[in-house]
């Protein structure tokens, strides 16, 4: 398995050869509820221009905070059933899409996600993904099996993790809310936290394009408790979401002024 790219090798630096302070960051994030808080923190405006495609749904929001450029982009509402365009495809499309378009020099993925209690998940946490897979891309030929699960570790930011003190965990994505037998069995192969619908699908682009990103998960529902995952999500969402819009808050309050060879 090859080693992900190094995304410090392909920074930019200033004039005098230095490496400079991290001045845009991209935050890519899923549902609607889960940015507008954000969106409202930063004071950040919704931007209607041509970054994107005639025609996606896709929401860009626009703003400086403290010495940053801040975008946040959702994927807008399904054009056919009008909810959360949630999930790995629209997650990847609306990514590459900002990233080409937008440049940042950092991806945030922020969003709510499944934790399991036997990895020291509870309501409310928020964690950084150390790692990245896919559970639900099954290839039982050899090779391929490494490739659909594609784990990966994600951008090294230890002194952000020893500044904040969040929770950190590997981070398993797949299409489906609920986890299937076949699904578990990849997921406990490889030692997950958290799982979510989008995570692996942003780390993809991300590396393949040499931008760094970084993971912030908070927990809504717990996988391997006792209530049903899409009642436990349902309820504890809002609640949640204020919990991880300060954590955000943190994350882009430690990297304003700081380079990424700082995080």
């Amino acid at each position: 398995m090859a080693p992900p790219q190094d995304p410090i090798a392909n920074v930019q630096t200033s004039s005098e050869g230095e490496e400079r302070a991290i001045s845009s960051v991209l935050m890519v994030i899923a549902m609607q509820a889960e940015a507008l808080p954000l969106v409202s923190k930063f004071n950040l405006s919704e931007v209607e221009d041509s970054v994107f495609p005639k025609g996606v749904p896709w929401i860009r929001y626009h703003g400086t905070y403290k010495d940053l450029e801040i975008n946040i982009v959702i994927p807008g509402k399904d054009t056919i059933f009008g909810i959360d365009s949630v999930g790995t495809v629209t997650a990847a499309l609306v990514t590459y899409a900002s990233v080409q378009a937008l440049k940042p020099d950092i991806v945030l993925n922020v969003g709510t996600a499944g934790g399991f209690k036997d990895k020291g998940a509870c309501i409310g946490d928020v964690f950084l993904a150390t790692d990245v897979a896919f559970h639900d891309r099954r290839i039982p030929i050899p090779v391929f099996d490494q490739y659909g699960v594609r784990a990966r570790p994600t951008f090294s930011t230890p002194n952000l993790v020893k500044e904040l003190g969040l929770k950190v965990g590997k981070l398993s994505t797949g299409d489906s809310l609920d986890m299937s037998s076949q699904d578990e069995e990849l997921i406990r192969a490889n030692d997950t936290a958290v799982k979510d619908m989008e995570g692996a699908a942003v780390a993809y682009v991300t590396e393949l394009l040499s931008v760094p990103a970084i993971f912030v998960k908070a927990i809504t529902d717990v996988v391997d408790g006792e209530k049903p995952t899409a009642e436990e999500f349902l309820e504890n969402l809002s609640t949640v979401t204020l919990a991880m819009d300060q954590a955000v808050t943190l994350v882009v309050d430690f990297i304003n002024g700081k380079r990424l060879s700082d995080l």
